[in-house]
Order: C-alpha cells, then structure tokens, then sequence
C-alpha cells in the first residue's frame, strides 16, 4: 500500500467513530486511548544543556560542550519511576534549544558534538533500552519550537527538518506509547501538522499524540491546562471543538520540583512532599486523569538521592492507601442472586464489569457486610469501551434506617476518588442517578484512609 495511503488508513482506524457522533455520549475511544489511559501514571524526563546552565528555556546558543554528564544512567531513572508506580517513561529528545540527546543525521547541534561518551553517546537509546528492562513503555518529547536551527525560519524547510527528525525517532526506538506536540513559543509559526501526524502514523499507529487543544485535530490526548497537577471541575473525556466532538482524554503534567522541569542547585528546597505528590494523584488519577511528573536528573546524569527517596516513598504511600489488599469491599458478603454480575464490579480485575440494566438511565449496586465497617475515599471506575455514561450518581450509606448520601458529583470516567468524613455503616451503593447510555461499572472499592495515617 502507498506511504500516504496507509497513513490515512491507520488515522482513520484510530479515530473511527468520533468524527460522525451526534453527541457525546456516542463517542467511544480507540483502544489505543484506553490501553493509555490504563497506565494512569507516568513521568517526562527533562535533561539537557539546560541542566549545565542553570535554566528552564534554552535561547539556542549554548555550546554542545557543556553537554558532559560523568554518570549518566537511565537504568536508576527508570527504576526510581517504576518504584512510584509509574508505568511509562517519556525522554525529551529534543527542547525548544534545538539540542537533540540523539546523533542525529539532521544536525551537528547533538550530543555526537559534546564530550560525553566522545561524542559517541544515544541517550535516546540508553533511555529506550533502561525503560524496556524494567517492563516500561517509552514515549518521546520531540519540541517543533527550534530556537537553533537556522531552517525554522523557513516553514517548508523546517518541516521536513522536523520530519526527518521524526523519522530517525519513530523508526529507530521501537514502540512509542506516547508523543509530545508541545505548542509552546510557536507563536506566529506555521507548521504542517497534518503531514507531522502523517509520518508518524506510518511507523507508529498505536502511538498516542499529546496535543493542546489548539492542535485539536491532531491530538489523541489533551493538556489539562495548568501545571499545578490538579484537575478542576467535572471531567469528560469527549470535548467539543468548534462543533466536533473527540474522545480526548486529559493528562495532567506537573514537575517532581516546584515549578522546575529541569534540574537546578536549588533543587534540595523545591522537591515535593509525599503529602503533596499524594494530593496531586488524587485531583488527577483521582479524577479520571492521567499524571505526568516531571523528572529531572542532575549534572551527573543521575536522579538526586533526594528524588530517588521521595518517588519510593511516594509509591508506597500509594500502596499504603489504595492497594488491593486496603480495598475494604474484598470483605463483603456474597453477592444477592438477583444481581449475577454484580461481582464483575467488586473483584479487583479491570478486566470485568458491572452493567446497569441494558437501556436503563439509572442503577443502583449495593454492598453488603456481615459487620459495620469504617470508611472514608470511595474509588470508582467505568467501563470506557462503550463510552462515558455516568451523568449524576451518588455514594450512599444506610444509616438510621435509610439510605444516606455521603458524597455526589456527575462524572466518573476512568477512575474517581471520591472522599468524605468518615462514615460506619454494615450496607453501602453507589446510586447511579443517571446516565446517558448504559452504566457498565469496571471497579466500586472503599478505603479506610484516615486510620492508616
């Protein structure tokens, strides 16, 4: 099949369905969209001749000399992330300086110009090979803001500059989870996105694009629109743009340190606390999003011992909190006959659910202990597949003979964490109040958090 024609064909394999939906809740996800969205927590590794000067944006004229960590090692980077409960690692391979961690053939502006490694050095590779080692997907930062190719000047020329750029990436690295088409500093810049996404899926049609919003048409996933690591409001998967309906799942990105994606002498006094990085998870995983934390290795090539600590004490503070085995509805009593899957809902296995009554707007599952228990976080999940149902829906306990609302919203989505004042009681139910299409329920699960603080 021609290049162009395949191309088209994969594009129209990824968003099949969305384009024609008349409404939203018709619009369902590629699988591509929920396998990404199952991995729910990741991190971006920003490292390059910013680290050496002491900078958050690059202008484009440093020298490739200053570019000579002693120690690089992705193998810690990768480990340290995985030990946070990360699933996937992101390298930006290239930041808005134009300096590629790559030899690439586009440019002498690489790291094949610095000392490091004789100028022999792929960190791209280094950083591929680390993350597979550790059951890892790896994904790439490839900025279309060039502040020191001479070619950006010319939009046609850069175009396939960045293309060709492109093509040395999304050949030579194996799978790509995810791609990251940052905006910023474009300002005034025309690019050719449409033959951007073209390329790349040629060689990578199961690769999901990071896109704002204003590269709507291009994007597989969404910015949540700040940098603070929380979302705010109701969360949908499918937006509205300029009256075209998309599955676009959001992704909330924030840094390990306080507004500092790369590494700085300062670095020891703006690391997060675990309390933090917990508050962060909740409003963002929590939420039905995907979290995104930064990391930044210092002038060694190495993860401060600082953050190495912290991301290990975050991941099992997560597990403190929400593992399997703190899930209190593991301890119910049997399910009633009269609601045969009830138990697809309250197994622990994404790979079951719960559906609601076909064509019913509203759906009540209960749960039943043989003893009052204590709990304050709810976690929920729907069934994406179909699409997002849920519109209205309510966590209930029955107290003093009647069914009490302990916590209301609208949306679930991929996951929501619901919490409140802790509440004792031996039956609880999330009431669906109502829902656009069939409600289909992956996970109901209850935790006791403040008694394990």
């Amino acid at each position: 099949m021609p290049k162009i024609l395949l191309a088209a064909a994969l594009a129209a394999t990824l968003f099949a369905g969305s384009a024609t939906a008349q409404n939203f809740a018709d619009v369902k996800p590629a699988p591509q969209q929920t396998h990404w969205q199952d991995l729910q927590f990741g991190v971006i590794v920003h490292f390059g001749t910013n680290t050496f000067l002491d900078r958050e944006w690059g202008d484009g004229t440093a020298d490739p000399k200053v570019f000579n960590p002693d120690h690089v090692d992705p193998d810690q980077w990768a480990r340290a992330a995985r030990s946070a409960g990360a699933k996937y690692l992101l390298l930006v391979a290239k930041h808005h300086d134009g300096f590629a961690l790559w030899p690439t053939e586009q440019s002498n502006y690489s790291v094949k110009s610095s000392p490091w490694l004789g100028g022999k050095g792929d960190l791209v590779r280094m950083t591929a090979d680390a993350v597979h080692k550790e059951g890892m997907e790896f994904g790439i930062y490839l900025s279309p803001w060039d502040r020191h190719e001479p070619r950006y000047k010319d939009s046609a020329a850069y175009d396939k500059f960045y293309m060709a750029q492109m093509d040395e990436l999304v050949q030579g690295y194996g799978p790509l989870v995810e791609w990251w088409l940052d905006g910023a500093g474009s300002a005034g810049h025309v690019y050719d996105f449409k033959k951007y996404m073209e390329e790349l899926r040629t060689y990578q049609s199961n690769t999901m694009v990071f896109a704002d919003v204003a590269l709507f048409g291009y994007g597989d996933i969404r910015w949540v629109g700040q940098e603070d690591g929380h979302i705010r409001g109701e969360n949908w998967n499918v937006i509205d743009r300029h009256g075209e309906l998309r599955w676009r799942p959001v992704e909330v990105d924030t840094p390990l340190h306080k507004l500092e994606w790369f590494w700085h002498p300062d670095a020891d006094q703006t690391l997060k606390s675990v309390d933090e990085l917990m508050d962060i998870w909740e409003n963002s995983v929590g939420r039905g999003g995907q979290l995104m934390l930064g990391l930044a290795p210092n002038r060694h090539g190495l993860l401060p011992d600082a953050d190495v600590k912290r991301l290990k004490e975050f991941g099992g503070a997560l597990q403190a909190r929400y593992g399997a085995d703190k899930n209190l509805v593991l301890h119910r009593l049997p399910s009633p006959s009269d609601d045969p899957n009830l138990d697809a809902a309250l197994d622990g296995n994404l790979d079951t659910f719960w559906s609601a009554p076909e064509g019913s707007h509203h759906a009540v599952l209960e749960v039943d202990f043989a003893h009052p228990i204590t709990f304050d976080h709810a976690l929920t999940m729907e069934w994406l597949n179909d699409g997002q149902c849920v519109q209205n829906y309510a966590i209930e306990a029955w107290t003093h003979d009647t069914w009490a609302p302990v916590a209301k919203a609208e949306a679930i989505g991929h996951m929501k964490i619901d919490r409140f004042a802790p509440i004792t009681t031996s039956k609880v139910r999330l009431n669906v109040l109502s829902s656009a299409c069939t409600a289909r329920i992956r996970e109901f699960q209850l935790f006791d958090v403040e008694q394990k603080r």
